[in-house]
């Protein structure tokens, strides 16, 4: 699986917005966020469609993120551990 091509957060667009909006969060560069001076949330793709691997505690895990639903369950779970 590959990181997410400039299409890819194309698609995106509007999931990115929400997360530059997240306090705590800063984007290094597109698609790729960064909470404190650790890596937090990126995207890949590959032909099943999108994924973000987000920062949970100390692991990072792959969440699909092609749909609405699951695009709105990426921003919920990024604003729960940026509150922790």
């Amino acid at each position: 699986m590959r990181h997410a091509s400039a299409a890819g957060l194309d698609e995106l667009d509007d999931l990115l917005l929400e997360l530059r909006g997240v306090d705590g969060l800063k984007e290094k560069k597109r698609g790729v966020f960064y909470r404190g001076s650790r890596a937090f949330l990126h995207f890949h793709e590959d032909p099943t469609g999108l994924y973000a691997d987000v920062r949970i505690d100390a692991e990072f895990e792959r969440m699909r993120v092609t749909t609405k639903a699951e695009r709105k369950r990426l921003l919920s779970v990024a604003r729960a551990a940026v509150r922790r």
